[in-house]
């Protein structure tokens, strides 16, 4: 066991020595480098991505201050209609960038009763004083979204159609109460929220404050640079390797075209 043991690790000293070290960090850094910066940019385009889509409704959903607890509401109007000039508003669509050519206009009332008492029973629907009447109804904040979150013909079916007038859980809003939605989860949005904010922008400081303590000069003076300039050089000179048939053909050929040309204005002299 011990020669066996000697043995592997006179293997490994002997690889070890083969190896080369400095080769071997610069290569790293290289990559390393090229990799931060493609994060650094990739980050950048995602958060601009995010904000119309993420950070926006977040924000409009907290500046709403819609009420924590769902409410009691009623649907008492259900238009559908088609063309641009019909579609000045629509209580769900399915992308949040495109105008509605359809869309579907739900008319909702509510009151401040809780929908949990609503279901234990022993209030009269008749007999319910409506805190805000005929009030435009909204699948979430921004009246849109995405499939597979968001499917304006489920929505309609759920609220519309055959069930007006059956009572419904929603969200009002204290800042705006004429505006009532269907979902809303104050968890949820602010988590969307945060991810949105701390993961792009803390890959970019991530990969930026890497590029800036390798390669700003006053950063760290005590650190001995690599200089990766050598591996760069390497690098072109691979491809100078393969394009240098092709840079001889193009030589030979312009050589060629000036003795023709000298040939023909000698003719033409003549």
């Amino acid at each position: 066991m011990e020669k066996d043991s000697l043995t592997l690790s006179l293997i490994v000293k002997r690889a070890m020595a083969n190896v080369d070290v400095e080769g071997l960090k610069v290569k790293t850094k290289f990559y390393t480098s090229l990799c931060c910066g493609t994060t650094a940019i990739l980050s950048v385009f995602a958060f601009l991505f995010l904000i119309p889509f993420v950070v926006d409704p977040a924000i409009s959903t907290i500046l709403a201050d819609y009420e924590s607890q769902p409410v009691t509401c009623v649907a008492v109007e259900h238009v559908y209609a088609e063309g641009l000039s019909n579609c000045s508003w629509s209580s769900c669509r399915e992308g949040c960038t495109n105008a509605p050519l359809r869309c579907h206009q739900i008319f909702v009332n509510y009151t401040k009763l809780p929908f949990e008492e609503w279901q234990k029973g022993g209030v009269d629907l008749e007999s319910l004083e409506w805190d805000v009447g005929e009030t435009k109804f909204y699948i979430n904040t921004e009246g849109c979204g995405y499939p597979p979150r968001v499917n304006c013909s489920e929505f309609a079916k759920k609220y519309g159609f055959s069930n007006l007038g059956k009572p419904f859980p929603c969200y009002y809003s204290k800042t705006y109460p004429d505006m009532v939605v269907a979902r809303y989860s104050w968890d949820d949005n602010l988590k969307y929220l945060i991810l949105s904010l701390v993961i792009p922008n803390v890959l970019f400081a991530v990969s930026i404050g890497i590029l800036i303590y390798w390669y700003c000069p006053g950063c760290n003076r005590s650190r001995t640079p690599i200089d990766t300039s050598s591996y760069v050089e390497s690098f072109h000179s691979k491809n100078e390797e393969v394009y240098l048939p092709v840079l001889i053909c193009l030589n030979v050929q312009k050589i060629y075209f000036r003795k023709k040309k000298h040939i023909f204005d000698q003719k033409i002299s003549f």
